[in-house]
C-alpha cells in the first residue's frame, strides 16, 4: 500500500513538473526566444548595412531590409531605400563611415527590437558629422534577419556658447 501510494505521488508531481515545464515554454514562445546564431545573424546585420552604405552598395543595404522595410520613419520599400543610398554615397562623395556601439538585442513575439549608438564620421575631415540611436525592429525572414524599421534619434547638438564678459 506504502508503495502504491508513493508511485502515485511521484506519477502527480511528474505530471505537475511536466506542465509547469510546458506552460513555462509557451510563456518563453510567447515573449520570443533568439539562439546564439540569431544573436551572430543579427550582428552581421548591423556590420552589413554600415558597409553597404558607406561603399554605396544600393541593393547591398536596401537588402538590409525586408521588401517593405522603413528607414527613419519616411523611405519605405526597396526602391526608396536604394534612392537614399544613392543620394547619400553622392552627398559624401564615399567619405562617411559609420560606427555602431553598445548593441543590444532583445527578442519579441515577432522577431526582436535592436539598438545601438551611431556616429557618423566624415574620414575626409576626420570630423564627426552627427551621433545618435538607432531603434530598430528586425524580423527573420527565409533570407535571413532584417530590419522591419530603422528609426534613428540624432543627438541634440551641443548648446551655443555664450560670450563670457
Amino acid at each position: 500500500m506504502r508503495k502504491a501510494r508513493f508511485r502515485t505521488a511521484v506519477a502527480v508531481w511528474g505530471a505537475v513538473a511536466v506542465a509547469v515545464a510546458t506552460v513555462g515554454a509557451g510563456a518563453l514562445q510567447a515573449q520570443g526566444s533568439l539562439t546564439v546564431a540569431d544573436y551572430t545573424e543579427i550582428q552581421q546585420l548591423y556590420a552589413k548595412y554600415n558597409m553597404a552604405i558607406d561603399s554605396g552598395d544600393e541593393a547591398g543595404w536596401a537588402g538590409t531590409f525586408t521588401p517593405d522595410g522603413v528607414f527613419g520613419g519616411t523611405t519605405k520599400g526597396t526602391d526608396q531605400l536604394k534612392a537614399f543610398v544613392k543620394g547619400f554615397f553622392t552627398k559624401f562623395k564615399g567619405n562617411a563611415r559609420h560606427w555602431n556601439s553598445n548593441l543590444v538585442i532583445t527578442p519579441t513575439a515577432d522577431g526582436a527590437k535592436g539598438s545601438c549608438y551611431l556616429i557618423l564620421m566624415d574620414v575626409t575631415t576626420k570630423a564627426v558629422v552627427t551621433t545618435g540611436i538607432y531603434m530598430d525592429s528586425l524580423v527573420k525572414t527565409p533570407a535571413g534577419w532584417r530590419f522591419k524599421e530603422r528609426a534613428v534619434k540624432g543627438d541634440a547638438p551641443p548648446p551655443a556658447a555664450t560670450k563670457q564678459n
